[in-house]
């Protein structure tokens, strides 16, 4: 046998770690996003005369966009260059919160979400493809992509804690001009560091109906989740919308076998496992994400904890996340992904599970922390194995696409498990209260309908992630 030369580990060198530095910084302001102002949400009612139904376009409509135009976004930075897209989905995402932290209507400030939202489209994919195309394969990807997860993971929780200090000390405005702060620190960096990148278009062309049916038919579908608690489930809007959405992803993969430079080619599903790490992320991540909703709730409404207070609460998940996912990236080299994802997996489940027992008389200590201890072990491992998973064996030409991808997978199973899991506690709540029940009472036993069905998601999750790929199995092959 030959001997195989190994290439130089560009994470080793000062210029290398400062990337991944940048892009994990990147990525850490599109997902802390996410959560960040759903402790705000109570002042930005008082202060901008939100009804009820109108306050959750705020969370909400960061949402549509970003799950929505994530695929173009992704597809985008392959074809039109990578560090091009990035940088234009710094500056609008800049924009955006600048005139959301001087917004003087609702109108106006959901509105800059939703515009936050498509800069966040832009720049995840981006982010993620120019990583995985800078250090390839072996430790390098294993380490990078391991930092990434644990950012991404660290970001939800670390998102509820700086949103309650924001709130509380110079108020729920900074919670949006904090963007435009970090953004102008990132930008001359990112035009500094990242490296031009040679657009694909001028070679292939753009898919102009596909990135309309995609886009149209991701954001019709996100829609759909989001509205569905409140319009109802069997309601002629959700099912409308619903098979609306079916019918416009369908035509696009109609639309993808037969243009000549598709959207999103097909082939890539060829690629090992990556189907199946889609799903697991999806399908996790719609039991994650709810738990942050019950458990914000819980905490203000039932313990009556101040927005600080709820923000420091999620420290521990800070912490501990950070840990898993360090170790998790170790781990990889040695077992593999498949192991990491399934074991996380159940360990995630069986933490959310305890939340399902939480009383209206509850304590931190004995029914909140050890909860987050265990949840955090398990979705620090499964995010650092799923996003190596679902890299592993992605061409360089395709690698925005497959970030989108995945990337998708996370906003809309985050958008599925807050509809379908907030519905699930609501009834239960609605039928207390009918019988009687006391509010706290009824409010607590929906809280805890809805984090078992979350448990049972990322149960699901774990048997799903069996037919993810294992990189072990691919070093050993390779070997």
């Amino acid at each position: 046998m030959s001997a195989v030369t190994a290439e130089p580990s560009v994470l080793a060198t000062p210029r290398g770690k400062l990337i991944l530095f940048l892009l994990c910084s990147v990525g850490f302001l599109d997902f802390v996003d996410a959560t960040i102002v759903n402790i705000a949400l109570p002042a930005i009612r008082d202060d901008l005369g939100f009804s009820v139904q109108e306050l959750q376009w705020v969370p909400s409509g960061y949402l549509l966009t970003y799950g929505g135009f994530m695929l173009l976004g992704g597809r985008a930075a392959d074809l039109l260059g990578r560090k091009r897209l990035l940088v234009a989905g710094i500056v609008v995402f800049a924009i955006a919160s600048l005139i959301g932290g001087f917004a003087d209507s609702s109108e106006v400030l959901v509105g800059s979400r939703l515009v936050q939202g498509i800069g966040g489209a832009m720049t995840l994919p981006a982010t993620l493809s120019i990583l995985t195309t800078t250090f390839t394969d072996g430790p390098d990807r294993h380490k990078a992509l391991g930092v990434w997860a644990g950012v991404g993971g660290l970001a939800s929780a670390v998102g509820v804690l700086a949103g309650g200090a924001l709130t509380e000390g110079p108020g729920w405005r900074w919670v949006m001009f904090i963007n435009p702060v970090i953004c102008a620190v990132l930008l001359p960096a990112i035009l500094r560091l990242i490296d031009n990148d040679e657009p694909a278009a001028k070679r292939t062309g753009f898919d102009l109906p596909g990135a309309f049916l995609a886009t149209s038919g991701m954001l019709l579908l996100v829609f759909a989740l989001v509205e569905a608690p409140d319009e109802g489930w069997g309601s002629v809007r959700t099912i409308g919308s619903l098979i609306g959405a079916a019918a416009l992803l369908v035509a696009f993969i109609v639309n993808e076998t037969r243009h000549r430079s598709p959207l999103m080619p097909l082939s890539i599903f060829r690629v090992r496992g990556l189907a199946a790490a889609n799903a697991t992320q999806l399908i996790a991540f719609a039991g994650f994400l709810a738990m942050f909703f019950f458990l914000t709730l819980y905490m203000q409404s039932v313990l009556g904890y101040s927005s600080i207070e709820t923000g420091l609460a999620y420290l521990p998940v800070c912490f501990v996340i950070g840990i898993s996912a360090g170790v998790s990236s170790q781990l990889i080299t040695k077992v593999g992904t498949r192991p990491l994802v399934v074991g996380g997996a159940l360990v995630t489940a069986v933490g959310v599970g305890l939340f399902a027992r939480i009383p209206v008389d509850g304590s931190y200590v004995a029914d909140l922390l050890p909860g987050m201890i265990i949840m955090s072990l398990g979705i620090g491992a499964v995010f650092v194995a799923v996003i190596n998973a679902a890299n592993a064996g992605v061409p360089s030409h395709q690698a925005g696409l497959a970030a989108a991808l995945l990337n998708s997978s996370q906003q809309v199973g985050g958008a599925l498990g807050l509809a379908v899991l907030s519905a699930i506690a609501t009834s239960r709540t609605n039928s207390l209260l009918e019988a009687h029940a006391a509010a706290p009472e009824a409010m607590v036993e929906g809280f805890q309908r809805g984090l078992l069905v979350g448990a049972i998601f990322l149960a699901a999750g774990a048997v799903i992630g069996l037919r993810t790929t294992n990189t072990h199995e691919l070093q050993e092959a390779a070997a």
